[in-house]
């Protein structure tokens, strides 16, 4: 999920590929083989030019303020092209980014919260329309085929676990939660795209905006595990939350998937294990986070190794890189369940302050790779 956290990542772990952005300012002769340069203050959010060549573009961002900012390249109906959470108070991060010809808003959100600074930006020319190879389309097809397998075998296991709440059965619903969650959580940047998804299911109550209702997930969790109890109101949210991963189920589909997409929701979903799982924060009362953890994992190799027949021709040392980092935390975590195969994980409550900072180092050794894998499909 995306909360509203002030967690900073380390400089290494911000630098990172994204899909596309840009930002407002004077223009500038940047090309579609030149730099963009966006400065993001706690007050604005500068781009060297408005209008720029669609295409395959590098950008250099610059947090120049004092708070954690994010950058957002946003379709005009909302939905998420590109993003990057995390960006650190006088950090770097250099991004690849591939984008359509066409109008888009860009977002900076210093703190992490709100809407943002927004600015009108327009991508010109044919550039994003080149042909891309035969590995990259079967890249791309077999992700949006995964993408839809996983909400499709989600709203089984959600409705298991809305119908115990419904049931009053506490034990059933703890038992039923985390596994409802698993399909979320291996591809959650596809789903924070449709931006009015995520903020209804996956929201924790230290993510909430002024005058947002608490809805989804960690609401029943907190019932459920903090407080043992199931009222009338948190029956009502079961079915609200049906409702909701129904119109996900939907929506998936329809999602805009590119090879940077693909490999920029992969350091996405090692930044969320990062804030969130790594820390306890994501699930602070069932402490079930090492299950959203294998999960994030999973998502994450599995865009990596779709795009592993492009990557691999365009840099084989990344590659290498990549599969024995993902091996090794892989089999750090093996160490905290019973079955290899299962989703039975110890409750993270009972992992020490060393065995945490172990999954931390495991996951920024892999982070540092991973943020140049969107570089290396767009060569």
């Amino acid at each position: 999920m995306r909360p509203a956290r002030l967690t900073v990542l380390t400089a290494a772990a911000v630098v990172a590929a994204l899909s596309a952005v840009t930002g407002c300012s004077e223009k500038s002769d940047a090309s579609g083989d030149g730099v963009i340069h966006v400065t993001a203050t706690d007050t604005a959010c500068d781009v060297s030019t408005k209008e720029f060549p669609a295409g395959k573009v590098q950008f250099e961002v610059a947090n120049k303020g004092e708070k954690v900012t994010e950058l957002y390249v946003l379709f005009p109906d909302g939905r998420i092209v590109a993003e990057r959470e995390n960006i650190g108070a006088g950090t770097q991060a250099n991004i690849t980014a591939e984008i359509k010809p066409g109008s888009y808003e860009i977002a900076c959100k210093p703190g992490m919260t709100g809407d943002g600074i927004r600015q009108q930006v327009k991508a010109t020319g044919q550039g994003a329309t080149e042909k891309r190879s035969p590995e990259a389309d079967a890249a791309v097809a077999a992700y949006r085929k995964y993408v839809q397998e996983q909400a499709d075998e989600t709203l089984p296991k959600a409705q298991a676990f809305a119908d115990a709440v419904k049931a009053g059965d506490v034990e059933a619903a703890k038992k039923a939660y985390a596994p409802s969650r698993i399909g979320w959580e291996r591809t959650e940047p596809v789903a924070e795209s449709f931006g009015d998804i995520d903020p209804k299911v996956d929201v924790r109550e230290d993510g909430l905006e002024t005058g947002q209702e608490w809805t989804g997930w960690h609401k029943l969790e907190k019932s459920l595990f903090a407080e043992n109890k199931i009222d009338d109101a948190d029956k009502k949210l079961a079915e609200t939350l049906m409702t909701d991963l129904a119109e996900w189920q939907k929506k998936v589909g329809q999602a805009e998937i590119t090879p940077t997409s693909m490999a920029n929701g992969a350091k996405e979903l090692l930044d969320e294990v990062a804030t969130g799982k790594v820390t306890g924060e994501e699930e602070a009362y069932s402490h079930t986070d090492l299950v959203d953890f294998k999960a994030n994992v999973e998502g994450a190799q599995k865009a990596y190794e779709l795009l592993k027949p492009v990557a691999s021709k365009n840099d084989a040392e990344l590659a290498k890189q990549l599969d024995a980092q993902f091996a090794a935390l892989n089999t750090l975590l093996d160490k905290y369940r019973a079955d290899k195969t299962g989703y039975e994980f110890t409750a993270y409550d009972k992992v020490g302050a060393a065995e945490r900072k172990e999954l931390s180092d495991g996951v920024n050794a892999l982070a540092e790779p991973l943020s140049k894998l969107a570089a290396a499909v767009a060569k």
